[in-house]
């Protein structure tokens, strides 16, 4: 088959597939197979404007709907996405490459957060106060922003999505998610299934892109929010344009995660946790855990448990019984294994080379197999580099104290964890460290959906988190007001400032 006779995917707007004005695309890879299964189309400012268009459209309907219709779509949403999510699954490792129980537990802390949007009513209602003066009651409203704007990453093509459009759509906004071109099909397995839930036209919009896109959505005048996900550099740009026009920004960045690893800690549990946490989706998580920090004397004893994982992992097509899939692009994996020789070059150990991986999967598939680096300088790009790969550094500290300085002492403040079975040093740990989402014996300390995800520091920029109650605020403004129903016997002329008697 050849380039022209592959498929396109097309944006949805309205309701309903749209090609759009631009005659612009991009190549979709399986990276198991190293091969362009489908082209997506990439919007060109006017076709950002019709999405706006369409959104807006749906805004003076979907934002008066009764909440209990805006929870019936949410309900029949859930069960569409819980019933199918074997086929959403096989989307995602077809187009990112992780293999398939990765992708459902990918849909499954998505569903949580559907799950969680079922709810909202409860955290988006008012409060109520009687007679806070003579005849005067006060109470407030939480009402939707209006067309709002989700700019997705690769790594998770549906769980980042589900993170922020069903409090958006809950909560009475209509939505234009841009998500990643790298591995798009799933926002439009999305979109068509919230239409099937009986979501209206128009108030889920799809548009696919690269930067022209995005830059159209940060600068349209009708766009009240943007939700963002990615890379730092990213991040930062996303939100300095968008509140440069007027935009609510919430834009989640990179880390650099730290596992600190005290000499009491249980090393069997820490070695599976290393490997689970740092390989995971090829490393390709913001999550990830890519520097572990051993305090003396249990480096070389945790390097070996470490060691004998990983030569039990097997890399390949995540349609197999593969362990790691591969990365996203051939770009991307040859940037990741060029930091290999960065690490030789820096006087690092290079313990297990994942060039020299053999794949369960086709010759040309983008694979680099989980690598571990050991005696890292901290001043190597090794280190101080979000790499966003299956490459795992080991760090040796001399001391507790030594090994907080070290995870405070950089620029992100996403995740990190401790491991120990002391519980005042776990207790310290969790006040002392400069981090949003802490683990105490949990690698991957992502929080659940009735809680909100974010870092601090240069891994979130803007004052709101993703999901749980501070994504239900950021979706929602408060009106406050105050009323008095007058009787017959009121009156006077009284140029005073208004008190409360």
């Amino acid at each position: 088959m050849t380039s022209t006779d592959l498929p396109v995917l097309d944006h949805w707007i309205g309701g309903a597939p749209s090609a759009g004005t631009s005659t612009r695309t991009a190549p979709v890879h399986d990276p198991a197979l190293g091969e362009v299964t489908k082209h997506v189309r990439l919007a060109s400012a006017a076709d950002l404007d019709a999405a706006v268009a369409a959104a807006t459209e749906a805004f003076a309907t979907w934002g008066r709907t009764s909440i209990a219709r805006r929870q019936q779509v949410m309900f029949a949403f859930r069960e569409i996405l819980n019933s199918r999510r074997d086929e959403l699954a096989a989307i995602l490792t077809s187009e990112h490459g992780k293999v398939l129980s990765d992708a459902a537990g990918e849909i499954a802390r998505g569903l949580e957060v559907v799950e969680f949007a079922c709810g909202s009513p409860h955290l988006a209602k008012g409060a109520h106060s009687v007679e806070v003066a003579t005849d005067v009651d006060v109470y407030s409203l939480k009402e939707p922003l209006g067309v709002v704007g989700v700019i997705t990453p690769f790594n998770f093509p549906a769980m980042v999505p589900l993170w922020f459009v069903p409090i958006a759509i809950a909560t009475g906004n209509t939505v234009v998610l841009k998500p990643s071109e790298k591995d798009p099909s799933s926002s439009n397995w999305i979109a068509e299934a919230f239409a099937e839930a009986g979501l209206p036209p128009g108030v889920l919009n799809v548009v696919h892109g690269d930067k022209e896109a995005v830059d159209a959505l940060l600068t349209h005048p009708d766009v009240a929010s943007i939700s963002f996900v990615g890379s730092t550099p990213i991040a930062k740009y996303v939100y300095e344009t968008g509140t440069a026009h007027g935009k609510r920004v919430q834009a989640l960045g990179g880390a650099k995660n730290h596992m600190l690893v005290l000499p009491d800690a249980d090393l069997d549990l820490v070695a599976d946790a290393a490997v689970n946490a740092g390989f995971g989706s090829a490393g390709e998580r913001c999550m990830a855990v890519s520097v572990v920090v051993a305090v003396d004397p249990i480096g070389d004893e945790l390097i070996e448990k470490v060691t004998d994982r990983m030569g039990k992992l097997v890399t390949g097509d995540g349609r197999r019984a593969c362990d790691m899939g591969p990365l996203i692009t051939r770009e991307h994996r040859d940037k990741v294994a060029g930091y290999l020789d960065v690490a030789e070059a820096d006087g690092a150990a290079l313990v297990v080379d994942g060039r020299a991986v053999e794949a369960d999967g086709a010759a040309d598939g983008f694979w680099l197999g989980p690598t571990l680096i050991d005696h890292v300088p901290t001043t190597s790009a090794v280190y101080t580099d979000e790499i966003f790969g299956p490459v795992l550094s080991v760090v040796r500290v001399a001391s507790y104290e030594e090994g907080v300085a070290l995870v405070n002492g950089g620029p992100y403040g996403n995740g990190t964890a401790i491991f120990t079975h002391d519980g005042g040093a776990a207790r310290r740990f969790v006040r002392d460290v400069q981090v949003g989402m802490v683990g105490v014996n949990v690698p991957i300390p992502v929080p659940v959906a009735y809680h909100s995800f974010g870092g601090w520091k240069q891994s979130l920029f803007g004052d709101a988190k993703a999901y749980g109650p501070q994504g239900v605020e950021f979706f929602t403004r408060e009106k406050a007001v105050t009323s008095r129903w007058m009787d017959p016997s009121h009156g006077g002329i009284n140029l005073g400032f208004p008190q409360n008697t």
